[in-house]
């Protein structure tokens, strides 16, 4: 298929999740993404080169060139690199970079065009800008924890949402700046993001509910506005519900649990009136107990033959196995015997797939690098150990 981005130039110089993810969707759109990997290589390779799972999912379809950016003359190759692409993008400590002379404004010297991508913990500056950050921290400085969790428990949850939803920001970002350069006859720009404030985009309705409000919201703070419900069925299998504020939806789960003549109580004939928290309580409670004596494939046809919005709370690999996930077809092909989870979007009708490909170490300095650098000098900077090539390739 066409893709949307094939001749766009990427050069990734991150690590771990928030700044190779991005690359990695930007490279599902058809951009050529470049990554540089320390002589050591990328930390999720963790000793297992294109065997780990989680550098295959993060960096399949890339190509990988081996560079010391802690050598001077490391910092000289990268530097050379940076006219050569459209996009970089970084996920180190602010001023690293900096420091070593690939700060946004040497590179945008170097090509006005670029569009630099700084990633952080907590921003560029402020308190907390010098701090170190995983995702952990992230999702707990961005309330996440407290959300997902009941008043005065807090949890961890079970993925990297963090990271996850830092790279997805970035790369709206990134797809915006693109278009705004197309518009201006080439003029780059300076993206900034963190964790912190990419959290803010999965927790603006609690935002939204502690600023109107003045209130904490926690786990169940917004159940009675959603009308939604986690159901426990007789067979142990558990159905979600989310009826939101639609009178149809709600008559439609009092036929599906046996209790129509709820659906007119004067206690519950309004969403106003259901969303009251004590109200919302008294039809949990009465929900809760008639779902509980229905097996799990019962629960469902009435649920179904009902409109009611409903689905079962699955596991991942039940996810990876539903007829709706085959149908849809996300789940790509095999990475270095890993599945890859293609990108969410069909482009006229077609889903860009993930090139399959995982990069062994070094596996294309010698190509990326003849761009720029004459064999005498490649062989001297290989010999130093200035640039890495695979261990094929020597």
């Amino acid at each position: 298929m066409a893709r949307p981005l094939a001749g766009i130039r990427v050069l990734e110089i991150a690590a771990y999740v928030s700044g190779p993810y991005a690359g990695s969707l930007l490279a599902a759109l058809g951009a050529e993404v470049v990554k540089i990997e320390p002589p050591q290589g990328d930390a999720f390779r963790i000793g297992r080169g294109t065997e780990s799972p989680f550098f295959a999912q993060y960096n399949a379809g890339k190509k990988s060139v081996v560079v010391d950016l802690k050598a001077a003359e490391g910092m000289e190759v990268a530097r050379a690199m940076v006219p050569r692409f459209d996009v970089l993008i970084e996920n180190m400590r602010p001023g690293k970079l900096a420091a070593l002379g690939l700060d946004p404004d040497a590179c945008r010297a170097l090509n006005p065009s670029l569009i630099y991508t700084s990633i952080s913990g907590f921003g560029s500056g402020g308190p907390w800008a010098d701090r170190p950050a995983y995702d952990s921290i992230g999702q707990a400085l961005g309330g996440f924890y407290t959300i997902m969790n009941d008043a005065g428990k807090v949890r961890l949850t079970g993925t990297c949402i963090a990271d996850l939803v830092t790279a997805i920001g970035s790369t709206l970002a990134i797809l915006a700046a693109l278009v705004g350069r197309g518009q201006k006859q080439g003029a780059g720009m300076h993206i900034e993001t963190s964790m912190f404030e990419a959290m803010s985009l999965l927790t603006i309705d609690a935002m939204t509910q502690a600023l109107h409000a003045n209130i904490d919201p926690v786990r169940e703070t917004r159940h009675p506005q959603a009308q939604n419900f986690c159901l426990r069925t007789a067979t142990g299998d558990y159905l979600v519900v989310h009826l939101s504020s639609s009178q149809k939806f709600w008559r439609g789960l009092m036929e599906a649990i046996g209790r129509p003549e709820l659906a007119d109580d004067a206690r519950f004939s309004t969403y106003q009136l259901r969303a009251e928290p004590e109200r919302f309580a008294e039809i949990k409670a009465i929900v809760e107990e008639a779902v509980a004596r229905m097996p799990r494939d019962e629960c469902e046809r009435r649920l179904a033959k009902a409109d009611v919005p409903f689905a079962p709370a699955l596991t991942m690999r039940e996810i990876a196995d539903h007829p709706q996930m085959r149908w849809l077809g996300i789940l790509g092909g095999n990475a270095a015997k890993h599945r890859l989870v293609d990108p969410p979007w069909r482009l006229n009708g077609e889903r860009p797939r993930r090139t399959p490909h995982v990069p062994e170490i070094g596996e294309n300095t010698c190509d990326v690098f003849a761009e720029f650098i004459d064999p005498k000098r490649f062989a001297k900077l290989t010999e130093q150990g200035i640039i890495g090539i695979a261990q094929n390739e020597k």
